[in-house]
């Protein structure tokens, strides 16, 4: 893992070749939703292979600041979870303070969740979390009688809570800006006082749709059963998470796309270790753009495996699979034509605003990039510069992504390179290890 006390950067060495295999770690986004469901479950349960990571450390920690019977193993990849099959009362008196770091999933799924039993509470984050909004889930959190008040600016963290429980069988929620609002009220439905059966009805289109249903099938593990139309309308009948004895998370598809990529770009062969086409998550769908893109891929049930070949471009709508998208727009840079990747507003309000920030580092290359409030285009240079210095925005994607274009024979500084602590604190020993 990169510490604190590592330099300021990380200097990556001009390479040309990738060829090994690699175990990814836990998913981020199964570790966080099965925190939270089974702390709200009756039963016991034993995770394993979970994350540990700055996102997943901050849902932990918080769950436990909460009085939730955790038991974690030292490496954190080992819970145990005992929940009283109820909504997360306060411990004290007093309001409970929570930091959840830039951690979105963690904000907006406990915002909802601290909601639903009684008490009083204070979420906040590091500065950025202050600039992601949160105010369409406060809207419908309040339609059902939350109390919650901004603490700072209007529309976004930090927040303040005074719960007594929610009432009332349907609110509408907007599904444009982020899917995690309508996850949040998907994982606390079953404890909405709704006499039967809660609806939530989707306002205009719904973003980033594989992680609902990700969401939808770890509920259903744990004993709530959802109904839905179209992805448009979902009924959660009212009832208890039943724990499972076990659950093991499945490895991070996002990450995965890191090394599946690298092997493209330099003609090399990566197997991918612990996903594979049994997986639920969406970014998974990743393997079948870089297909088109000109890849060889073979997938087993838990493993996918990438021969590299010549890429072509193409023009993708990638808005199921928003943080993949990413890595495609630096496949981008190693075709011979212009591309296209649209469907990604989401991405301005992610951890940093991804389509400035990915358009400002891909100009270092020399490549032409265009950029919209819903796309970026991208024509590759004609021949990349000796070296590069990349400004990572404290976003670990950022840092993941550019240091893909080592494997263009080129010398890349990146900066703040700790970053990735946030989703896969072993990716640049796993990255060198494997690249030469």
């Amino acid at each position: 893992m990169i510490d604190v006390f590592h330099p300021s950067f990380l200097m990556l060495p001009p390479l040309k070749s990738f060829d090994g295999d690699v175990r990814v770690p836990g998913s981020k986004s199964i570790t966080n939703r099965v925190l939270l469901i089974a702390a709200l479950a009756k039963g016991e349960v034993q995770l394993s292979n979970l994350l540990y990571s700055d996102d997943t450390r901050y849902m932990g920690n918080a769950l436990k600041a909460l009085n939730v019977d955790v038991e974690m193993a030292e490496d954190y990849t080992q819970v145990k979870i005992k929940g009283n099959g109820g909504a997360i009362q306060s411990p004290k008196e007093d309001p409970v303070d929570l930091y959840l770091g830039n951690a979105g999933t963690a904000m907006r799924s406990l915002c909802a969740a601290l909601t639903l039993g009684k008490g009083a509470f204070r979420l906040s984050g590091e500065e950025r979390m202050k600039e992601r909004p949160i105010k369409d889930l406060v809207d419908a959190l309040t339609q059902l009688g939350a109390d919650i008040s901004y603490l700072e600016t209007m529309g976004y963290p930090p927040v303040s809570i005074k719960s007594n429980g929610l009432k009332g069988n349907f609110v509408t929620v907007r599904g444009n800006i982020s899917s995690q609002y309508l996850t949040a009220l998907l994982i606390c439905a079953p404890y909405i006082k709704s006499g039967g059966e809660f609806h939530i009805h989707v306002d205009g289109p719904l973003i980033s749709a594989p992680y609902i249903l990700l969401t939808i099938d770890i509920m259903e593990t744990f004993g709530i059963k959802v109904r839905h139309s179209d992805l448009k309308d979902f009924y959660v009948p009212e009832g208890v998470y039943q724990s499972p004895k076990e659950f093991m998370v499945e490895g991070d598809a996002s990450s995965a796309s890191y090394p599946l990529a690298a092997a493209a770009i330099s003609k090399g062969r990566c197997k991918v270790l612990g996903v594979g086409k049994k997986s639920k998550q969406g970014d998974v769908d990743f393997v079948n753009i870089l297909q088109q893109m000109g890849g060889n891929i073979t997938m087993g049930d838990h493993w996918i495996e990438c021969v590299g070949d010549t890429l072509k471009p193409i023009d993708v709508n990638l808005n199921h699979i928003p943080d993949a998208a990413m890595t495609v727009a630096i496949l981008a840079l190693f075709t011979k034509g212009t591309m296209t990747i649209s469907g990604i507003s989401s991405w301005r309000v992610k951890e940093t605003d991804r389509i400035a920030a990915m358009a400002a580092e891909l100009r270092k290359t020399g490549a032409l990039v265009k950029e919209t409030n819903d796309s970026i285009t991208i024509t590759p240079p004609e021949e990349f510069p000796e070296s590069i210095v990349v400004e990572t925005y404290n976003d670990h994607r950022m840092a993941m992504c550019f240091s893909l274009l080592s494997l263009a024979g080129i010398q890349v500084k990146i900066l703040d390179p700790k970053c990735v602590n946030k989703t896969y604190p072993k990716f640049f020993e796993d990255f060198l290890r494997i690249a030469k």
